[in-house]
């Protein structure tokens, strides 16, 4: 790590460098060669009892290796150096050196703690946070009430109620600003706190504290994140009331706040009425599409901002990518490439970059994706995950885990998330050794505590047949949710262990957790390998309590227990009480006439499914398939198998094929089966 330049005043550099030119050679073989922990405590230094991970006291010659002469004649040099390592988030080093200045009796100015209380609170650092709160009561800054309202923000962003509301008492004057910082932080804490927000604000009306625009737009942040539709309308009638709504922050705040609640109209509607729209809006709008998957508006209201003379910014380009993605709009997505290039400030930032890899690769086009990957300058862990998802995602799962070796060959440490995404290539490969090293790295790292790369974990293991492994992680979490509960479900049943499976559910339903949609479908399919009607019965009420039975994947595994079950009227009947029926659901019920060898049904019902204009997918014709298979129906899965490649245009797996021609040759019908094969070996 190279020196940091200090700063120096221009016309003092030439001196002050000619001065310490000799002693600054002497010091870079004994010091680091950037503020740090020197080797050997210097002379004269008295240590002071602190705990074991405590920092240091630090000497001149520690924190100031090479330009001591100058700093001790101009604090504000170190106040901006204290100020550089606040904004790059390195707490550790402004403390040491705020240790110095204390040990110096050298005063802090406002300023500096200002920078420093920020980035705890962008970090989330309460223990960080709680030194600094020390150093300004050692500064006599504690009755300061523009630091009071910085560190009210900051105990509540960090998640210290308790200490924020003990500031916020002994403020002297209960002006907006401390209010405003006790509501915003508890909007930073993400933990869904909007009736603290609640109270906070009817606390303000009560005692006559006049709300502004930040008042109001904080409330807003908050019954967004909390999805409280009913408060967000509230606050929106009081912005009218009170003569706010034609703030464009708060217009801008209310389109979010709609969006994060699925009233898509409403969000139009207050889109539509604004007279003036800046790039935020515009953004504003874009995101809300895209989180509400409505890729198509979202493309659309980008042209249409673009047509009315407004540019996008960064980050209205890293949501249109992941959109363009997901829509596979190869040409599209290189037209905002072109624009990225053209602007060259959006061409150097990593996470354009990584949104660019991310959107070639989910459009199939690897080579662009890798091309944008190797052409940077510059590589981060995210940039590296993005294009190892490119590559599970395009099947080349092997190439993935390389990566993951190339990756930190190249001095770049795998993440959290780099982690939790390889993790499931060593479950689909069964890959246990690479699964165990993952392991090793995760736990040596500390991300073991993360439900997600713990789940990951379970998922591998029992994949890889050592379901006592995926047991103890499993016992062993600190925290779980639904989705641990039903991985561990899951990962029991597809080892066979179906009552155990069944055991988990029970332990589910008497914590916390309550099964979801994914954790009723997983037992349904239980039911069914079991054959237990009367508990499948029992898992079907429980999906009708809960209204899930609409959802495509839920009422599918329904009909499939009653198929099994050997119950064809109840899931006929289920059939029929699907309002909006799919390609899902009509595969499921010809699924359950097959199991119950009423195989001539099954085909009129596939011949139904077409003839009301559905269109069969794989899953679709495989079923139907392996049902003439078992019937001897020759000649309706040699019609069937070429509707699927000239009508619909799908490629025919190498199983399929092998199916049809083995009935073919059964029932004697050599040419055909002869053809097929001719088929089959020009094709691969």
């Amino acid at each position: 790590m190279q020196v940091t330049s200090l700063s120096l005043p221009p016309l003092q550099f030439q001196v002050v460098q000619s001065k310490i030119k000799d002693e600054s050679q002497k010091r870079k073989r004994d010091h680091s060669s950037s503020y740090g922990v020197s080797r050997k405590p210097p002379k004269g230094t008295c240590p002071v009892k602190r705990d074991r991970n405590a920092i240091k006291p630090f000497s001149e010659e520690d924190v100031f290796p090479s330009s001591l002469p100058l700093h001790t004649r101009n604090p504000h040099a170190i106040y901006k150096d204290i100020q550089r390592f606040a904004r790059q988030n390195k707490l550790k080093e402004a403390l040491a050196i705020l240790d110095y200045m204390d040990q110096q009796g050298i005063p802090i100015n406002v300023t500096t703690f200002s920078s420093l209380i920020a980035a705890c609170v962008r970090s989330k650092s309460l223990a960080e946070g709680k030194q600094i709160h020390a150093h300004i009561r050692i500064n006599g800054l504690e009755s300061n009430e523009f630091l009071r309202t910085k560190l009210v923000n900051m105990y509540t962003s960090c998640g210290s109620i308790e200490d924020a509301k003990r500031i916020f008492d002994t403020c002297c004057s209960k002006t907006v600003y401390p209010y405003n910082a006790l509501i915003r932080g508890a909007v930073i804490s993400g933990r869904r706190r909007y009736l603290d927000v609640i109270s906070t604000f009817s606390e303000m009306r009560e005692i006559g504290v006049e709300c502004n625009e930040y008042t109001f737009s904080s409330m807003i942040k908050s019954f967004a994140g909390a999805s409280a539709l009913k408060q967000g309308l509230r606050t929106h009638a009081l912005l009218i009331k009170n003569g706010f709504i034609d703030s464009s922050l708060l217009r801008t705040s209310l389109i979010d706040m709609y969006f994060k609640c699925g009233k898509v109209k409403l969000a139009c509607q207050a889109f539509d009425e604004m007279d003036e729209r800046d790039v935020v809006v515009w953004g504003a709008m874009i995101a809300g599409f895209a989180h509400n998957r409505l890729q198509m508006e979202a493309i659309e209201y980008t042209k249409i901002m673009i047509s009315e003379g407004i540019a996008p910014n960064s980050v209205i380009l890293t949501t249109i990518l992941p959109v363009i993605g997901v829509l596979q709009a190869r040409r599209l997505g290189r037209e905002v490439h072109a624009y990225v290039l053209k602007t060259r400030s959006y061409s150097k930032q990593l996470f354009i970059q990584s949104g660019l890899i991310d959107m070639y690769c989910k459009c199939g086009d690897m080579g662009s994706g890798r091309q944008v990957f190797y052409g940077s300058s510059e590589r981060n862990a995210i940039a590296w995950t993005a294009l190892i998802s490119g590559y599970i995602s395009n099947g080349r799962l092997e190439q993935a885990l390389r990566s993951i070796v190339w990756m930190q060959q190249e001095g770049c440490r795998p993440d959290i998330v780099t982690i939790a995404t390889v993790l499931p290539v060593c479950a689909r490969l069964k890959d246990l050794k690479r699964g165990k090293e993952i392991h090793a790295y995760a736990t040596k790292n500390g991300f073991v505590d993360n439900v997600s790369v713990i789940t990951s974990l379970l998922v591998m293991y029992s994949k890889c047949r050592i379901l006592n492994y995926s047991l103890k992680l499993f016992e062993g979490m600190p925290q779980r949710n639904v989705i641990s509960w039903t991985a561990m479900i899951d990962s029991c049943a597809e080892s066979g262990f179906l009552y155990e499976a069944l055991d988990v559910f029970r332990a589910m339903q008497l914590s916390k957790h309550r099964p979801d949609s994914v954790a009723l479908a997983r037992l349904l399919n239980v039911c069914a390998q079991l054959k237990d009607l009367k508990l499948g019965e029992e898992v079907h009420g429980q999906v009708l309590k809960k209204n899930f039975e609409t959802i495509p994947f839920v009422s599918s595994e329904i009909m499939k227990m009653y198929g099994s079950c050997q119950s064809v009227l109840t899931a006929r009947s289920v059939f029929s009480s699907i309002p909006v029926k799919g390609s899902m659901t009509w595969t499921a019920i010809i699924e359950a006439y097959g199991i119950n060898h009423m195989y001539r049904d099954a085909i009129n019902l596939f011949d139904q499914m077409i003839s009301e204009g559905f269109t069969p997918n794989d899953f679709t014709f495989r079923a139907v398939l392996d049902i003439c298979n078992q019937a001897g129906f020759a000649d309706d899965a040699y019609r069937i198998f070429n509707r699927m490649s000239v009508d619909y245009k799908m490629r025919a797996s190498g199983e399929s094929y092998t199916l049809v021609i083995g009935l073919l040759e059964r029932m004697g019908r050599f040419e055909e089966s002869q053809k097929l094969k001719w088929m089959s070996t020009s094709l691969s």
